[in-house]
């Protein structure tokens, strides 16, 4: 009888054991720490937008993924944001694409003189093209997100430019397609850094230069010109990146990588909608110091255009020469600025 009930005793410990062994047992995402390298300083409202997204993937994630957000290029430099992020000197990066000349040419359309309206437009148009045609340019690192800022347009001292005569003698601050845009003009680029820029205007050195009017805000250069001019038919926009390093994007858990990717869907319009707020105070602040504001009319920005059309078909020819689709992607975005034009611009990045 004992040995009975040994065996019964034997018996239930080896059942439960197994139970014990196969049932499952709660899983936990493991914890991330992660660098994010930025270059605008930490005062820019784009900066501000940035640290926010750190917060907000550290609140969702309840603390499973923490980032340490370093604005003002004190991680990495701007020009350099993007190997960084390659090389793992940061786990995250916020630059811009044309700081890495020539190494996004398809992205590159976006510098272009297209006409870009607005910088919720831009930044919808960016992303709508980096999706549809999924360029492998940027198949090294996780996009997290890209947006544009607002139109690029030309800003002088002492000169008003009405025709494209008036461009004659005059040196301006420009770099990649802005240059050739500014040759075919008829002006004089001129490569100088943005902080080099304040001075050069205030000198002389460049009689005006090419940039989108937040920067007439926070790089303070509505003091030191005397004219904006806004042809709508020729303006530019600058491209940004947010990316991250691919193999620390492995190390999040799958359910946290769906978090992150719903911020971002959220913050993508955000910086938009920024880019546009922040244009509309730099323009005020630019009347506000007593500089005129200067529209081309709409023939004489037909002629412009004509004139710029060589440096967009530049851009064609060397994208087709790399086995890119460069032209449907010209096609696709002259599309979607018409749409802006009519007012039927839909975008799911709006």
């Amino acid at each position: 009888m004992k040995q009975h009930r040994s065996l019964i005793v034997v018996m239930v410990i080896f059942v439960f054991t197994a139970i014990i062994t196969i049932a499952p047992h709660p899983t936990y995402a493991k914890e991330v720490q992660l660098t994010y390298s930025g270059f605008f300083p930490p005062n820019h409202v784009q900066s501000k937008l940035a640290e926010a997204w750190c917060k907000e993937v550290e609140k969702q994630t309840e603390g499973r993924v923490k980032i340490a957000y370093y604005p003002g290029q004190t991680l990495t430099k701007a020009t350099q944001t993007y190997d960084g992020v390659l090389t793992g000197l940061s786990d995250i990066g916020f630059s811009i694409l044309q700081y890495s000349r020539g190494r996004f040419p398809l992205m590159d359309f976006i510098n272009l003189p297209m006409g870009y309206p607005s910088g919720p437009v831009n930044t919808a148009i960016i992303n709508e093209v980096y999706e549809k045609f999924a360029p492998a340019e940027l198949d090294d690192v996780k996009v997290l997100y890209l947006h544009a800022h607002g139109p690029g347009v030309l800003h002088t001292k002492k000169h008003q430019i009405h025709e494209m005569k008036d461009f004659k003698g005059l040196k301006f601050r420009s770099h990649g397609p802005t240059a050739d845009m500014l040759k075919n003009l008829g002006g004089t680029p001129s490569a100088l850094p943005m902080p080099e820029l304040y001075q050069a205007l205030q000198k002389g050195v460049v009689q005006g230069g090419v940039w989108d009017f937040s920067a007439s805000s926070d790089w303070k250069l509505a003091e030191v010109v005397d004219c904006d001019i806004v042809c709508s038919t020729i303006s530019y926009s600058l491209g940004f990146f947010v990316v991250m390093n691919k193999d620390k994007w492995a190390m999040i858990d799958d359910s946290d990588q769906k978090i992150i990717e719903k911020i971002n869907a959220q913050w993508l319009p955000k910086h938009g909608k920024t880019w546009e707020e922040v244009d509309s105070r730099a323009i005020q602040y630019s009347l506000s110091l007593g500089n005129t504001i200067i529209g081309i009319p709409p023939k004489e920005a037909a002629k412009w255009r004509k004139a710029v059309q060589p440096v967009i078909d530049s851009y064609i020819e060397e994208t087709k020469s790399k086995g890119l689709p460069g032209k449907e992607v010209i096609k696709y975005v002259e599309k979607r600025i018409k749409d802006a034009e009519k007012g039927k611009f839909e975008s799911k990045y709006l």
